[in-house]
């Protein structure tokens, strides 16, 4: 296929062009048709009317039917009776007209003469006698003719103008295709914040690119983000690496005692132990954005992985003197991958561990909601989150308080796993919470039913 042709405008306006010329093609030989079936029914009334005429002759006067001739004009007829002819034109028998009559019986037909002449014949008998008579076809054909050929010419001209006003209409419904291309080819991941083009929201081409505008935008949100998480994991790796570096030299450079070198070993290793933590926190978050996790769904209670979490970090609620405890209904169950689920819940209960004060409460609820969904609610009486930061509390690396949160070995990547865990899970996390007054975070999951 030629370049020209695989242009969805040429293409168009060839499909324009032949649809047109199918129809002007149909519309000519209808009418072609249908102006011949009228002329000849024209012809067979006017062969009707000298039927009448010469029946009426017959009838009253048979003798005088040469005056029927002269006065009627009548040149192309004759009238038989059992016995043989009683009247025929002299130009009947001129022209050969005896031989197209070939029955008895009523009939009207086109005859062709032996030099190419063609004739309507149209036979009448009656009891007594039978009236033949003619009319000469040549004017009829002429006329078909000449409307042919105007048709016939008709046809090109018309899929002539049919090509040009295709193409000129193609380019006007395909401009704007165009523009958002044009516009299109000038957008880069450094100008992602360009939309298309829309002339007419409401036409074809406006939907598609409004479809195309919410696309970049949200291409646009993800680059933004992968801009901040790798800015943000960028000054997260530093951080333990340029402690490392630091300790490092300075043992290098001063002669210390064995239990000094302990100390710097020591501090090396507590700020590994944070990189290491960090790049697994990352890959969790990496392996569940991307669903290279093989979800092991199966139908557990969500009071025993409530339980199984809080258990896990409750050491660390002693350490802090804190109230840990947790309230499940009966039977409250769900499809899900408890492992990646329970990981979650983990998260959810260690932050709040993290962010209640000494002696604070904690409690983890496990309920059916009237909704129909099962819950699990992490509630603290901590120092609350103002209403600004909920909506980007479960973005990577963002921490409420950023200094407070890194004194305490946070990551800012707890909540963000959290909501990969559940969502991958097929629920959702929602967050109360006013500065002040404590938090409460609810994992909501589709009950088994």
């Amino acid at each position: 296929m030629t370049p020209l042709l695989r242009s969805v405008r040429m293409r168009l306006t060839l499909w324009h062009a032949a649809v047109l010329t199918v129809v002007v093609c149909a519309f000519s030989a209808g009418i072609f048709f249908f102006v011949r079936v009228r002329l000849f029914d024209d012809l067979d009334t006017h062969l009707g009317r000298d039927l009448a005429t010469i029946e009426a002759t017959y009838r009253d006067a048979p003798t005088e039917l040469s005056e029927a001739e002269s006065r009627a004009g009548l040149k192309l007829f004759e009238v038989t009776e059992r016995n043989g002819v009683l009247y025929r034109t002299e130009e009947w028998g001129q022209r050969g007209l005896v031989r197209s009559v070939r029955s008895d019986s009523a009939t009207t037909s086109s005859w062709r003469s032996p030099d190419g002449q063609t004739y309507r014949v149209l036979v009448a008998p009656y009891p007594t006698h039978l009236i033949s008579l003619a009319a000469d076809e040549t004017a009829l054909h002429r006329t078909l003719w000449t409307l042919g050929v105007i048709l016939a010419l008709g046809i090109p001209c018309a899929m002539a103008l049919a090509i040009a006003g295709g193409w000129f209409l193609a380019g006007r419904v395909l401009a704007p295709v165009g523009a958002m291309a044009e516009r299109a080819r000038r957008i880069t991941a450094d100008s992602l914040g360009e939309r298309l083009p829309i002339e007419n929201p409401d036409d074809e081409f406006g939907r598609l690119a409004t479809v195309f505008n919410e696309t970049l935008a949200r291409l646009q949100d993800s680059f933004e983000r992968l801009r901040r998480f790798t800015a943000d994991a960028s000054h997260e790796l530093r951080t333990p690496l340029t402690a490392m570096r630091s300790v490092g030299e300075v043992a290098l450079h001063d002669s210390l005692d064995p239990a000094a070198y302990r100390d710097v070993i020591g501090s090396m290793l507590e700020e590994v132990e944070r990189l290491t933590a960090l790049v697994e926190s990352l890959l969790t978050l990496t392996r569940v954005d991307s669903r290279r996790t093989q979800l092991a769904r199966e139908v557990v209670d969500l009071g025993t992985i409530a339980a199984n979490a809080t258990e896990h970090l409750r050491v660390l609620a002693d350490e802090k003197e804190q109230t840990l405890r947790v309230e499940a209904d009966d039977a409250v169950s769900v499809e899900c991958d408890p492992a990646l689920l329970r990981q979650g819940v983990v998260n959810l209960v260690d932050n709040a561990i993290k962010y209640t004060q000494r002696n604070g409460n904690i409690r983890v609820a496990v309920r059916m909601l009237r909704s129909g969904e099962a819950a699990i609610e992490v509630k603290d009486d901590g120092p609350g989150i103002a209403r600004i930061h909920h909506e980007r509390i479960f973005e990577r690396f963002y921490r409420v308080d950023s200094g407070r949160s890194r004194s305490e070995g946070g990551l800012g990547l707890g909540l963000a796993i959290a909501r990969s865990t559940v969502e991958a899970n097929g629920g959702r996390i929602e967050v109360e919470s006013e500065e002040g007054r404590g938090s409460v975070f609810r994992v909501l999951l589709p009950s088994r039913s």
